[in-house]
């Protein structure tokens, strides 16, 4: 398995629409084949930050998910913000 966890830093200023695109791109992982789990949650202590814990059932399916993401809304819109994620492979 693969296992992603970290998280996203929102600007103030792209808030509202990283927000509204957050549903969609939640639906849309969660069904891509080989999705495990998908969570993005807001962290109660910084605003702006948002949660990130995603696991693929192997890194065929993890990389997958990667090519989608990159031509998708969510793609535009979260476009040059700062990120920071762990990969982990998890055995069985």
């Amino acid at each position: 398995m693969i296992k992603l966890t970290g998280y996203i830093d929102v600007p103030a200023d792209r808030l509202r629409a990283v927000t509204a695109a957050l549903p969609d791109h939640i639906a849309l992982t969660r069904a891509e084949p080989g999705c495990l789990s998908f969570e993005v949650t807001p962290d109660e202590s910084l605003e702006g930050r948002f949660l990130v814990a995603e696991t693929f059932v192997d890194q065929v399916s993890f990389d997958g998910h990667q090519t989608r993401t990159k031509t998708s809304p969510w793609a535009q819109v979260t476009d040059g913000i700062a990120r920071s994620y762990h990969i982990t492979e998890i055995d069985d």
